[in-house]
C-alpha cells in the first residue's frame, strides 16, 4: 500500500474535518509526494509533505489562488462540504441556507473540478474524487440531499467531459460517517479509515463509483425499483431514527 500513490501530489478540500483529516493521512500512507491540505482557515500539519492553503471553494478568487499554488497536482479530491442542523425543510428553508448549502456541496464541486482541470490535464490527467451522499438518492426533504443529488449529476457529467483529456472522476457514495457532522444522529456509522480506505481503492482501480457502506449498496439495488419502493425504505429508516 505504501507505494501506490509515489511521486502523485493530491489537493484534498475540506481537509480539517474527520474525513478530511483522513483523506490527507491515508494520500501519506500510500506514498504521495505532497498533499495539500486546503481548508478554509488552513491548520498546521506534523508533515514536511503536507502544504496547508486556504480554499474557500464558494469564493472563485480562492479556488484561483488554490489552482496557482497546487499547479502540480494529479488528484483531486472534493471534500468539502456542509449540512447544517438548521436544514429540515424543503418548503420553509430560509434563502441563505438555500444558497449556502448549494453553493457549497455543488457549485464548490463544479468550481473547483473546473479550475482544477486543466492542471489535471497538464498533468497527465490524473483523477478527481468527488464525495457525495446515499441522501442523493434518497426522497430527504432536506437542501443536503438536493445538493448531494446535484453533485451527483454534475460528477457524472464531469467524467464524460474530462475523459477526452485523460481525467478519470470517481463519485463516493456513503451514508453516516463518524465525523463531526453527523454526531448528532445516532445511527450506525462508518469509520473515516473504512471510507477513505474503499475510495481510494476506487480511484486507484479506476472506478467509477464506489459504494462505501452496506446502506448505499442496499438503497443502490432498489433503484431500479417503484419509486413508492424506495420511500417507503426511507421512511422505514427514519422511523428507526426517530424511535
Amino acid at each position: 500500500m505504501t507505494e501506490e500513490f509515489t511521486d502523485r501530489t493530491v489537493l484534498v478540500t475540506g481537509a480539517n474535518g474527520g474525513l478530511g483529516t483522513e483523506f490527507v493521512r491515508q494520500a501519506l500512507e500510500r506514498g504521495a509526494r505532497r498533499v495539500y491540505a486546503a481548508a478554509r482557515s488552513p491548520r498546521a500539519w506534523d508533515d514536511e509533505r503536507v502544504v496547508p492553503i486556504a480554499l474557500d471553494v464558494t469564493d472563485p478568487s480562492s479556488i484561483a489562488a488554490a489552482v496557482a499554488t497546487a499547479s502540480d497536482a494529479d488528484l483531486l479530491v472534493n471534500n468539502a462540504g456542509i449540512a447544517p442542523e438548521v436544514d429540515v425543510s424543503l418548503v420553509s428553508v430560509a434563502d441563505d441556507t438555500l444558497e449556502h448549502v448549494f453553493a457549497t456541496n455543488t457549485f464548490g464541486v463544479i468550481r473547483v473540478s473546473a479550475a482544477f482541470a486543466p492542471v489535471l490535464a497538464a498533468n497527465g490527467g490524473g483523477a478527481v474524487l468527488n464525495v457525495l451522499s446515499l441522501a442523493a438518492w434518497i426522497p430527504l426533504p432536506t437542501v443536503y440531499a438536493a445538493s448531494k443529488a446535484a453533485a451527483l449529476a454534475a460528477t457524472n457529467g464531469l467524467r464524460t467531459e474530462l475523459a477526452g483529456q485523460g481525467t478519470a472522476v470517481t463519485g463516493l457514495i456513503v451514508g453516516m460517517v463518524d465525523t463531526a457532522m453527523g454526531a448528532r444522529f445516532d445511527v450506525p456509522k462508518s469509520t473515516p479509515e473504512h471510507v477513505v480506505t474503499q475510495a481510494y481503492d476506487g480511484v486507484l482501480a479506476g472506478a467509477w463509483e464506489v459504494l462505501a457502506d452496506d446502506d448505499s449498496r442496499f438503497v443502490k439495488g432498489l433503484l431500479s425499483a417503484p419509486a413508492e419502493d424506495l420511500a417507503a425504505a426511507t421512511r422505514a429508516a427514519m422511523g428507526a431514527v426517530v424511535d
